[in-house]
């Protein structure tokens, strides 16, 4: 079914509840006021709540694997370490963009429920092997230098700071307010996940 003004205020009214009041905490008709919609609406076009997240997860996801895909393609011609750089401004950019929605998400993906389990299998286990793969080609000259346990630890490191401040939200928001300052926020962790990067590939 096509975007449609409604569909997106819907959306965009959801996003907000779920990320202050969480999945649980927000009722339908909650949503339907925010977005000053009929209850009616959001049963067609999502058939009720779940449906709902199920939606604004898949369509978070496949935006997200559609901006990692294309970085990807425009990055044949430079290093691995510049191609990984690429990668994570790109990633952490999407996920800032979609502020609410990449703090409810990581919240939720935080606890094990049906719902992490279905994400793990469909785009979470995708994102892992990219990642995964271009860590891999990023040591593939230093194969000596570093042992694969090491290797192993530092990708976990790297994800664990793509998600970091979606995770702990409460430890900066109150330091970013306006579209400046998020801007500005992008450009010094991106560049704090850079100098980690040099300092592990030296």
């Amino acid at each position: 079914m096509e975007d449609t003004p409604t569909k997106r205020k819907v959306m965009d009214a959801a996003s907000l509840l779920f990320y202050q009041k969480g999945f649980h905490g927000t009722s339908v008709r909650d949503i339907a006021e925010k977005a000053s919609v009929n209850l009616s609406s959001i049963s067609y076009y999502f058939k009720g709540k779940q449906g709902l997240l199920e939606y604004a997860v898949s369509n978070y996801y496949e935006e997200y694997l559609a901006v990692i895909e294309s970085t990807l393609e425009e990055s044949n011609d430079i290093t691995p370490l510049e191609k990984i750089k690429k990668l994570i401004h790109q990633i952490i950019h999407y996920k800032h963009s979609n502020l609410q929605l990449s703090c409810f998400i990581h919240r939720e993906l935080s606890m094990d429920s049906v719902f992490v389990r279905e994400m793990a299998v469909t785009y979470l286990a995708k994102e892992n092997f990219i990642i995964g793969n271009l860590f891999s080609e990023l040591f593939k000259d230093k194969q000596k230098k570093r042992k694969t346990m090491d290797k192993q630890f530092l990708l976990m490191q790297l994800k664990g700071m793509l998600v970091t401040p979606y995770i702990l939200h409460n430890e900066w928001k109150e330091q970013v307010i306006g579209e400046y300052s998020h801007a500005l926020f992008v450009k010094q962790y991106v560049r704090t996940i850079h100098n980690w990067l040099d300092y592990i590939t030296d």
